[in-house]
């Protein structure tokens, strides 16, 4: 279950924002499936969560947007992490038009549980 944080200047306009919240959760789930967290293409509640921050008066970024994005470890994830945030940075891009943005993708030793109720 990947968390998403996305931090934004100030001048990003809403409806960028909404695109952004719209493609993410299907573009975050193709860069980290693997074979221990297939992804069947039907996003359920609690797949991805995002988290939309806007830069407070004393945060500092040379970016207009910066997406983070942590997902649990598995080798078969961390074997080709490059590749994958450089294929989601790419698809963002070409998703929203953003174009001066970056994509931190975290690795984490986690365990989440959400409960089958």
């Amino acid at each position: 279950m990947p968390l998403v944080e996305i931090t934004y200047a100030p001048e990003v306009p809403e409806a960028t924002l909404r695109e952004l919240g719209s493609v993410l959760p299907h573009l975050v789930s193709k860069a980290v499936e693997c074979p221990e967290e297939p992804y069947d293409g039907h996003l359920q509640p609690g797949d991805v969560e995002l988290r939309f921050r806007r830069l407070g008066p004393f945060d500092r970024s040379g970016l207009d947007l910066v997406i983070e994005v942590r997902s649990k470890w598995f080798d078969s994830r961390a074997a080709n992490r490059q590749e994958r945030v450089d294929l989601l940075h790419n698809s963002i891009g070409v998703a929203t038009g953003l174009r001066d943005f970056g994509v931190y993708l975290s690795l984490p030793v986690a365990a989440w549980s959400q409960g089958d109720d």
